[in-house]
Parts: C-alpha cells; structure tokens; sequence
C-alpha cells in the first residue's frame, strides 16, 4: 500500500508510523499529528493555565520542539507521553513566570477542601457586592496556597485536581511512579488545608 494511501485515513495509523513516516521526509504525518493532537493539548494547557489564548501558544511551541527534535523520540513510550511531558514543561515554566508576576489564579478548586473532605460550597454572590469581596477574598487566599506549594507537590496537584488527570495519567506525565503521584497529592491536600484554615 502505497504511503499516501495509508496516511489518508487518520484513524488507522499509530502515532509512531506517523513519526517514522515523518522522519523518513513526509511532512503530511507530522500534519495528521498535529490533528489528531493540537485540540487535547490546547484543552490539556487550558486546564493548567486557565488562559486559552496562552493555552494555544503553547500548544504551538511543543509541536514546533517535535518538529524540531522528533529525531529523538525513540518510541520506547508513547508518543502521546512525549509530547505532553514536552507541554507539561511548557506549563511549569509559564506558571514560573506567572508566579514572578502573581498572576496565577484557580477558580475551579476554590471548593476542594473542607475538613471532611466534602465540596466546600460558593454561595450564589451575584448582585452582592459585599459577598462578591468575600468570595474574591477566599479565591485569592487559595490562590496564594496553592503558589506557595512546592513546585513537585503543586504540579501533581494542578494536574490531578484541577485538570482532573487521573493518577495513572499524572504518573506518566510527569514520569514518576503511581505512588509518588499519590504520596505528591496526599502531602498537596494537607498542606492546603494548613494553610486555608482560616477560610475553611
């Protein structure tokens, strides 16, 4: 079957045919890569960074780093792996630089914690300005903790939590064993709640 023939049908061909038909000068692969991946990664950055348009920067420069060193992946892991430890390294290093700025913000976690491990209720603010400051005020102090985490245990708790990764997932991004992701979590989640227990 002739190769053209193959890559026409997106679905039927592995990520790594894809790579070595791309190595071997067909730059229709890394095209069909880039489809099969760019929106996954786009949402995955978005749900780390909570900025799409950044979310979508990003996705762009990890696939010009696999444009550029997709002569080193051996295909001894997944090449879905690769490119999201390549995107997960992207990330760190735009929160670094949000952090320099404190511009980072999680919305979405502001109900994680309360003592009993249950969802920590918002109430409905709207048309009270008073509690819009209120709720303001506990999203910035979350903000604040999570920042505060080191890095090893936020990133695990970012990637789990916030984007709701699975710990199996987390492990092989980050590429750390299932219960050091879990141990990274747990030891997250405590701390959290040591330095929230003012808001909770």
């Amino acid at each position: 079957m002739q190769k053209a023939a193959i890559l026409e049908d997106v679905s039927g061909i592995g990520d790594n045919a894809l790579v070595s038909s791309y190595l071997e000068g067909d730059e229709q692969a890394f095209a069909l890569l880039m489809t099969r991946y760019q929106d996954r990664l786009t949402n995955y950055l978005h749900g780390i960074l909570r900025d799409y348009d950044r979310s979508i920067d990003l996705c762009q420069e990890a696939f010009i780093r696999v444009f550029k060193n997709a002569h080193r992946y051996k295909g001894q892991y997944q090449f879905s792996t690769w490119l999201y430890r390549i995107a997960t390294n992207l990330a760190i290093d735009e929160i670094r630089r949000r952090q320099r700025r404190g511009q980072f913000f999680f919305s979405n976690v502001i109900g994680l914690f309360n003592r009993e491990e249950r969802p920590l209720p918002l109430p409905d603010t709207r048309h009270c300005p008073g509690k819009e400051f209120d709720r303001n005020e506990r999203r910035q102090k979350l903000q604040t903790a999570i920042d505060s985490l080191p890095e090893k245990y936020r990133l695990a708790f970012i990637l789990k939590e916030a984007h709701e990764l699975s710990y199996e997932e987390t492990a092989q991004v980050l590429n750390i064993s299932l219960g050091t992701v879990k141990s990274r979590i747990h030891r997250a989640k405590l701390l959290l709640r040591g330095k929230l227990a003012e808001l909770l």
